[in-house]
C-alpha cells in the first residue's frame, strides 16, 4: 500500500468502511445510481471487469461441458407456484407484471429472482431419454430481488450473475455436479480474485429454498465481516417431481432427473473492492483489471517523450497485456491519484533521464513498490510484476482471513471474540436450530458454513452443551 493518500475525495476506511466503499464504486467509475430507486447502472469500468470475470468464467465452464442459454425474463405465477419451498422463499422479494400495454393481465407474471423454474419447465417438454443426460446448462442474465436496503454490488434490485443448471440421471453424478462447481468457485476466487474462501456447506436455516444441499465459499473481507461468495446447490429431484420432469430410463422406464444449480453474481466486484482495497481507490488483480498497465510519459513536451511512451506501449500491447496511455495536458500527480484510484495493477513511467539511461520505472499499485528496467527488459519485467501483484495480494487478503478466526468453546468467548476482533468464530455445534438462532440473537453473529475441512474443537456444543455433530464458522456478514 502506498504510504501516502492521493485520493481526498475518498473517505478513509477506518473512519467510515461503508463510505469508504460508496465512495471507491463512484469516484472509480463503478457504478451510478438510477432513477429507480435501489437500481444501479453499470459504468463501462465497473461492466469492464465484470466482462473480464464473465470472460473467464465462461471458459473453466465450457471446459466441463457446460452449454449458455438463455431463458425468459417473466415467469407464470403458476409456474413459480409450484415448488412451494422454493416460491416461500422469494415471496417477498418477487416484483410482479400485472399489465400488459393497457390491458390487465389473466396471470400475474414474475420478473425472475432465479431461474429454476423456467428450467424445468423446459426440460419437461424437451427431456425424452437417458441418452440425452446430462443436460449442462448456465446462463448469464440479470435478475431482480426487491431488497428491502441496497447497496452498489452487495444488494440491489436489479443484479448480474451467472446462473448454472443441470440434470443428471443419478444423484451421485448430481452430487459430483454441485462439488465440481463449488471447487471452480473456489479456484476463481483464489487464482483470479485473490481472494482466499472457506468452502463448505450451509445450514438447513440458510439453505437455498428447496434444496436438500447448499454449499458455499465464504470470504472475509478488510473490516473483518463475512461475505457470501458464491453457492452451488444439489436438489435431489425435487424439482423434477414438481414439474413432471421425466426421462425413460435404462430399464424403459419413467424415472425422475437430479438437478443441481449454481451460481455467481456482480457481488465479486464488491468482494474485491473490500479485500483489496485501501485508502487511494480500488486495487485491481492483474487478471480482471479493465487495464492492467498505465503508461505515463514524464515531461511529455519534450521531445522525443511520448514517441517513447508510445512505442513502449504498443510493444506491451502486443505482448497480449491491456494497456494504455495516458497522453492528457492533466498533472503528473493528477495521472498517478488517478490510475491509483481505479486500481491499475502496474504504472510504467518514462521521461527525458530514464530515455537517456535507456529505462524506465515500475510501480506496482498493490504495495507501491518502484523497479527500474532497462527498456529491452520491458515486457518480461512488466509480466513479472504484473506476477507479483496477483501473488501480493492473495498473500495479504490470507494474512487478514487467517489472523482473524477465532475459536470459542462458550458463548460468551464467541461474543467477545466478535465484539474484540470482528472475523469468523469456528465453535462445535450440536446441528439444533435453536442453537443458531440463540447466536444470532445473542451474539449477532449468522451461520456461515460448516467448513468441509472439519476440526474436532470439542465433544460438546458451546450454545446448549449437547454433544456435537459439526464445527461451524459464525460471523457477521453482508
Amino acid at each position: 500500500m502506498a504510504k501516502e493518500k492521493k485520493v481526498e475525495q475518498i473517505t478513509d476506511m477506518e473512519v467510515d468502511f461503508a463510505q469508504w466503499y460508496t465512495d471507491i464504486c463512484r469516484k472509480a467509475e463503478l457504478v451510478e445510481y438510477a432513477s429507480v430507486k435501489g437500481f444501479t447502472i453499470l459504468r463501462p469500468y465497473g461492466y469492464a471487469i465484470w466482462e473480464n470475470i464473465q470472460r473467464i468464467m465462461d471458459a473453466e465452464f465450457k471446459k466441463t461441458g457446460h452449454e449458455n442459454v438463455a431463458m425468459p425474463v417473466l415467469i407464470p405465477e403458476s409456474l413459480l407456484k409450484k415448488e412451494g419451498e422454493l416460491v416461500n422463499g422469494f415471496a417477498p422479494e418477487v416484483a410482479w407484471v400485472t399489465m400488459g400495454g393497457s390491458e390487465k393481465l389473466e396471470e400475474r407474471l414474475a420478473f425472475r429472482p432465479t431461474s429454476e423454474t423456467m428450467f424445468c419447465d423446459h426440460w419437461s417438454r424437451v427431456l425424452q431419454t437417458y441418452r440425452e443426460l446430462p443436460m449442462l446448462y448456465n446462463q448469464w442474465c440479470s435478475v431482480i430481488r426487491w431488497e428491502k436496503t441496497t447497496r452498489p454490488f452487495l444488494r440491489s434490485r436489479e443484479f448480474w450473475w451467472q446462473e448454472g443448471h443441470t440434470i443428471h440421471e443419478t444423484a451421485e453424478e448430481a452430487i459430483h455436479e454441485t462439488e465440481q462447481q463449488l471447487n471452480c468457485y473456489a479456484d476463481f476466487f483464489e487464482n483470479v480474485l485473490a481472494i482466499p474462501v472457506v468452502p463448505g456447506q450451509k445450514t438447513e436455516k440458510e439453505k437455498f429454498a428447496g434444496a436438500e444441499a447448499t454449499y458455499t465459499v465464504e470470504c472475509l473481507m478488510k473490516d473483518h465481516k463475512a461475505l457470501q461468495g458464491a453457492t452451488s446447490h444439489y436438489f435431489g429431484d425435487k424439482f423434477s417431481r414438481a414439474y413432471n420432469v421425466t426421462f425413460t430410463g435404462r430399464d424403459n422406464k419413467l424415472q425422475y432427473p437430479f438437478q443441481t444449480s449454481w451460481g455467481s453474481t456482480t457481488r465479486m466486484i464488491g468482494a474485491v473492492i473490500m479485500a483489496h482495497g485501501d485508502n487511494n481507490g480500488l486495487v485491481l488483480p492483474p487478471k480482471i483489471a479493465p487495464v492492467q498497465v498505465i503508461v505515463l510519459p514524464v515531461a511529455m513536451h519534450k521531445a522525443g517523450v511520448l514517441e517513447k511512451a508510445s512505442e513502449l506501449k504498443d510493444r506491451l500491447v502486443k505482448a497480449g497485456l491491456r494497456v494504455k496511455l495516458d497522453d492528457s495536458d492533466n498533472s503528473m500527480g493528477w495521472k498517478c491519484a488517478q490510475y491509483e484510484m481505479k486500481g491499475v495493477p502496474v504504472r510504467v513511467e518514462i521521461g527525458p533521464r530514464d530515455i537517456e539511461a535507456g529505462q524506465c520505472v515500475l510501480v506496482r499499485r498493490n504495495d507501491g513498490e518502484k523497479t527500474v528496467v532497462p527498456l529491452e527488459n520491458l515486457e518480461a519485467a512488466v509480466s513479472e510484476q504484473l506476477e507479483l501483484v496477483q501473488k501480493g495480494m492473495f498473500e495479504k487478503a490470507k494474512q487478514n482471513l487467517d489472523n482473524h478466526i477465532y475459536e470459542a468453546h462458550s458463548l460468551e468467548e464467541a461474543k467477545q471474540l466478535q465484539a474484540e476482533h470482528g472475523g469468523f468464530i469456528k465453535t462445535m455445534w450440536c446441528g439444533e436450530l435453536e442453537c443458531e438462532l440463540k447466536m444470532k440473537e445473542e451474539g449477532g453473529m449468522s451461520s456461515r458454513c460448516m467448513p468441509l475441512k472439519q476440526e474436532h474443537l470439542g465433544d460438546t456444543c458451546p450454545i446448549c452443551g449437547k454433544p456435537a455433530k459439526k464445527m461451524i464458522y459464525w460471523g457477521i456478514a453482508y
